[in-house]
């Protein structure tokens, strides 16, 4: 790992994908000793930054909004993918594993993303501009999924517990996808300027001139490469997955937290694009990444998760519960009030990193 820091970065991120699927070939199935789950999170770690490093490869090639689009579905791929494999392990802890999931990855996007950057943005220039428009629409779309996903199931009575019904389940996943697949077109097609970066004067920012998009060759890839460390972080992730439960459950603290840091691992490349992006005047890509992360996380998780209860037996749990419905209501509110002016300062951000805190004491002593 010391010699693989000292590599240029085009060459480190080359390497690393196909390093960690190799440890990943070595470990798949095995008890691991201390020693090596360091090791497998040490190379975990460096497949995630290689994702981030490839996927803003792609989306320097492809451009805004879709650059976007790239890294939120592939970042969401690697957690429909931890929650499956982690769920098909059974047991009474995993029937809620995809609600807490779920709801970690909005709180995390919603509130503690989308405060870091508008923070990042008002520091640099005393105000965070962005296109009203598109951030509107962005979070209107996250606000129906998350109410039709997370709270609704808390309030029906066709099961006992905040569980859908079968028929209710498929009616979750279908609007989910419905939704999801509307945005991406209005997001892409029909109404792409609302979701370009824009100047302190609101003009739209067409073209980027801080380097020249890479060539065909380079980005086709930089694709492959970012499909191999997906792989790598999603089979690296499960082999350390029962050294995170055991150590939550060492610490005394709720399973719920076990979603947290799965929410938090694979939401890291989003996390570093977004302050990347804020950090170049850029707050619509940062709020495109963070909305378009929490929008794809439920509107393809959902759908994967009811695809999975086919062959996963046991119940899934959807609904929040009290303290997290507050806190869902608390987020919709405000973030309604930051997106509408099309600006944000200082004080925005912190508004949201403090739902973002209060969410992490609930979720450690609830």
């Amino acid at each position: 790992m010391i010699r693989l820091a000292r590599l240029p970065l085009d060459r480190w991120s080359a390497v690393m994908p196909p390093l960690a699927v190799v440890l990943l070939a070595l470990t798949w199935g095995r008890s691991l000793p201390g020693v090596l789950v360091a090791l497998v999170a040490c190379f975990l770690a460096g497949a995630v930054l290689a994702a981030v490093h490839h996927a803003e490869v792609v989306a320097h090639r492809v451009g805004e909004p879709f650059g976007s689009l790239v890294l939120a579905v592939a970042v969401t791929i690697i957690e429909v993918a931890l929650i499956v494999t982690l769920m098909s392990d059974g047991g009474d802890k995993s029937a809620s594993l995809a609600r807490d999931t779920v709801f970690a990855a909005v709180m995390i996007t919603c509130n503690g993303i989308v405060g870091v950057c508008l923070l990042v943005g008002a520091v640099r220039r005393r105000l965070a501009v962005f296109n009203a428009e598109g951030t509107v629409t962005a979070f209107a779309t996250v606000t129906t999924l998350a109410g039709l996903s997370l709270a609704l199931p808390t309030f029906t009575t066709s099961k006992p517990g905040p569980e859908f019904s079968p028929a209710q389940l498929i009616f979750a996943a279908i609007a989910s996808v419905f939704l999801y697949g509307l945005f991406v077109a209005t997001q892409t097609v029909r109404h792409r300027d609302y979701f370009l970066p824009v100047t302190q004067q609101g003009e739209v920012m067409r073209d980027d001139a801080h380097a020249n998009p890479p060539s065909a060759r380079t980005a086709w890839t930089s694709v492959i490469l970012l499909g191999v460390a997906l792989v790598a972080v999603v089979g690296l992730a499960k082999g350390v997955s029962p050294t995170i439960e055991r150590g939550v459950a060492a610490a005394g603290l709720p399973a719920s937290v076990v979603g947290v840091v799965i929410a938090l691992l694979v939401l890291l490349p989003e996390t570093i694009a977004a302050v990347r992006a804020a950090r170049r005047d850029r707050v619509q890509t940062s709020l495109n990444l963070a909305l378009g992360s929490a929008m794809a996380s439920i509107g393809l998780t959902i759908p994967a998760v009811a695809l999975a209860t086919i062959w996963l037996s046991g119940p899934l749990v959807l609904g929040l519960g009290a303290s997290h419905m507050v806190l869902l209501a608390l987020t919709v509110a405000v973030g309604i009030l930051t997106v509408v002016p099309g600006r944000a300062t200082l004080m925005q951000g912190g508004v949201h990193l403090s739902l973002f805190a209060a969410y992490i004491v609930l979720a450690v002593s609830p």
